[in-house]
């Protein structure tokens, strides 16, 4: 599977036929579980002082894409990407 790229442009499909698309705002490793965070392009590109959507998917091996589905992994990712963020300021 290809390393996932920050600002790259990811199309998901749903169990209803319906199509959305999504940027990749970044990506953590994290406890050899790949993670990325993603938000609706149209809500990225629109130059605004409000704050957008942000959502953690898991990245399977298999290049497939899996919400996050208990508590404890979402807190564990949000403060993962909470740490890098501070990092970087």
């Amino acid at each position: 599977m290809e390393k996932i790229e920050v600002g790259e442009i990811l199309t998901l499909s749903y169990e209803n036929d319906e199509e959305q698309d999504y940027e990749v705002l970044g990506s953590i490793g994290i406890e050899g579980i790949e993670y990325i965070a993603v938000g609706l392009v149209e809500e990225v590109e629109r130059e605004s002082e409000e704050d957008i959507d942000v959502f953690f998917l898991r990245v399977e091996e298999n290049g497939e894409f899996f919400d996050i589905e208990t508590e404890e992994e979402f807190e564990k990712v949000s403060k993962a990407f909470d740490e890098v963020l501070r990092e970087e300021a």
